[in-house]
């Protein structure tokens, strides 16, 4: 089903990209730790307090100083002062044993926090093994991740954890928002005002007066629903060396293994030329700026989208017609077969 033109006005922004995964999980629920005993019996030697076992009087029964719960007082041990995250190896203390993350480090630069005083290059070897002998659930878990490894193991897995919060896609802005896809098609479509339409065909002419004179513009996002997933069309203008240049291109609001179920192409032509691309949309998951800058879409030299634009060449007026379809695979021959229908 082919759908109306629409006439996008341009717009310039800055596109610096934000790598949003540190401050989503910075307002996620933390996990409580899990130590093992040994864990919380080091953990509190390390600030001399005192775990009790058992009751009981006598000699052996009473004991000095604070009575804590090993898991909180691990909790505890292990958060940074300054992010409140917890800290893994390195972790820093200064000459009074305040202890800091080794991001926060650099942050404070080399000061700590609590006392002011140098921090310098001091270890606390004690809380590192601490941390390395827990075992942790994943970050996402409240996002209903339910793995828990050891703490090198949970890094690892964390970058890649399929349950991991998506940045919001809209370009031009610096949009700090994370979530799930339904979250964030809500976003797009009430807080940005990006034009959602539906259907796995489009027809979009782009229109730009005096385009000799800007050399950074994007175009407002498009939202297209079909196959019951979503799609963003980028639309726009950036230096490609000394050329500048027109890109237009899509992304899979999904993972990267999903979006390879999928195929596109773009069209763009005039006066009697044309030119077309094809291939898998990327993922959300690779930002704007990454897609952009590997060339991944159909890129227009402005001399050919001019000349595409007809007239006397001083106004853009570029028409980009695509389709979306999802390949299937043959269970007889195991060959893939384009389903071009949502």
């Amino acid at each position: 089903m082919e759908m109306d033109s629409i006439e996008c006005v341009s717009f310039s922004h800055g596109l610096d990209d934000d790598d949003g995964d540190d401050e989503a999980v910075s307002r996620l629920p933390r996990p409580l730790l899990k130590p093992s005993a040994a864990a919380a019996s080091a953990a509190a030697a390390a600030v001399n307090l005192v775990v009790v076992s058992g009751g009981g009087g006598g000699a052996g029964g009473a004991v000095a100083g604070p009575l804590i719960t090993p898991s909180t007082s691990v909790h505890e041990l292990l958060e940074c002062p300054v992010c409140t995250n917890s800290m893994y190896p390195p972790i820093h203390q200064c000459q009074n044993g305040h202890t800091i993350c080794s991001t926060c480090k650099t942050r404070v630069h080399n000061r700590c926090p609590t006392c002011r005083q140098e921090l310098g290059d001091i270890r606390c070897l004690a809380l590192e093994k601490v941390a390395e002998s827990l075992e942790l659930p994943c970050k996402y878990y409240s996002l209903g991740c339910p793995e828990i490894f050891p703490y090198y193991s949970k890094l690892k897995h964390e970058s890649q954890c399929n349950l991991r919060p998506y940045n919001c896609p809209y370009a031009g802005s610096e949009c700090s928002v994370v979530g799930d896809i339904p979250f964030l098609v809500t976003h797009l479509r009430d807080d940005h005002k990006v034009d959602m339409h539906s259907g796995c065909t489009f027809n979009h002419r782009y229109v730009k007066s005096n385009p000799r004179e800007v050399e950074n513009a994007t175009w407002m996002l498009t939202v297209f629903h079909c196959f019951g997933q979503y799609f963003c069309l980028h639309f726009e203008a950036f230096q490609l060396g000394m050329a500048p240049v027109y890109m237009a291109f899509l992304r899979f609001m999904g993972d990267e293994n999903d979006a390879r179920s999928y195929t596109y192409s773009l069209e763009v032509g005039g006066n009697g030329r044309k030119m077309i691309w094809e291939g898998n949309p990327r993922s959300i998951r690779d930002s704007h700026r990454k897609v952009r800058d590997s060339h991944d879409g159909l890129v227009i030299q402005r001399n050919m989208a001019l000349f595409f634009s007809g007239g006397e060449r001083k106004e853009l007026k570029l028409r980009v017609t695509g389709r979306i379809w999802r390949e299937q695979q043959n269970p007889d021959s195991g060959a893939c077969i384009p389903n071009l229908f949502s």
